[in-house]
């Protein structure tokens, strides 16, 4: 059988749409929890303070816009964007679930094309996303376009690592963590993406240099356990 190539953006929204149910719970089994402290590590880097409009691009189910929406506090503004309607249905509903008003506002929408203003936010998170956009740059471009002179944004993914030794750890989680976890979720086609998505995604170096080029100021990549998680600090 003929495994299917995911190339295309309305490849990538299905994939997202598809392992929408159990995201959070993949991604709570497959980092063993670890992923919060990521996630807060991200958030703390793109320095939200009380009042702030902040943007979570490619938010998935909410958990960094969220996180934002806590430090913003009630009279902030946090908008979370995604292209993935069912990742987004996810997201309304954890929110409808949390007895604590938080000022959150979700969007449909593409990273490639933000449907905002110039220089609107004043800080902003990306999680797992840049990665899997079409056009890398682009959505570089974007952010920097959407943030206010000054603001910082933090953007979290997976990595490639430099060294071999932890090239192969990786490697080896993959093919026997991830994928007999992907099967048991019977999300093996969708979670196949992975492997290639990090073969061609730009390590820390080559992603400062494109930070730089759509017009940051300050751009450093922080690597994560042996750099197969990184974050990716900017300011306008």
């Amino acid at each position: 059988m003929n495994q299917k190539t995911f190339t295309s953006a309305s490849d990538i929204q299905e994939i997202f749409d598809c392992i929408a149910p159990e995201y959070d719970r993949l991604n709570d089994r497959l980092s063993l929890g670890q992923h919060r402290i990521w996630k807060a590590m991200t958030v703390k880097w793109s320095n939200p303070n009380l009042g702030d409009t902040a943007l979570d691009v490619c938010c998935g189910s909410g958990d960094l816009a969220f996180m934002l929406a806590q430090k913003v506090g009630i009279s902030g503004k946090v908008v979370g964007l995604d292209f993935s309607s069912r990742q987004l249905a996810i997201a309304v509903h954890k929110q409808e679930r949390r007895s604590q008003q938080l000022p959150l506002e979700w969007i449909e929408g593409d990273a490639l094309a933000l449907p905002f203003g110039n220089n609107y936010f004043d800080c902003a998170t990306m999680g797992y996303g840049l990665r899997n956009v079409t056009n890398i740059p682009l959505s570089l471009q974007e952010l920097h376009r959407v943030l206010k002179p000054g603001a910082k944004a933090a953007i979290l993914d997976f990595h490639r690592p430099e060294q071999a030794y932890i090239r192969a750890f990786q490697q080896w989680y993959l093919d026997n963590i991830v994928v007999p976890t992907a099967r048991e979720f019977k999300m093996m086609e969708q979670y196949a993406y992975l492997a290639p998505s990090l073969a061609k995604f730009p390590q820390g170096k080559e992603q400062v240099r494109l930070a730089f080029e759509v017009g940051f100021k300050q751009a450093n990549h922080y690597p994560l356990i042996g750099g197969m998680m990184g974050v990716l600090v900017l300011s306008k």
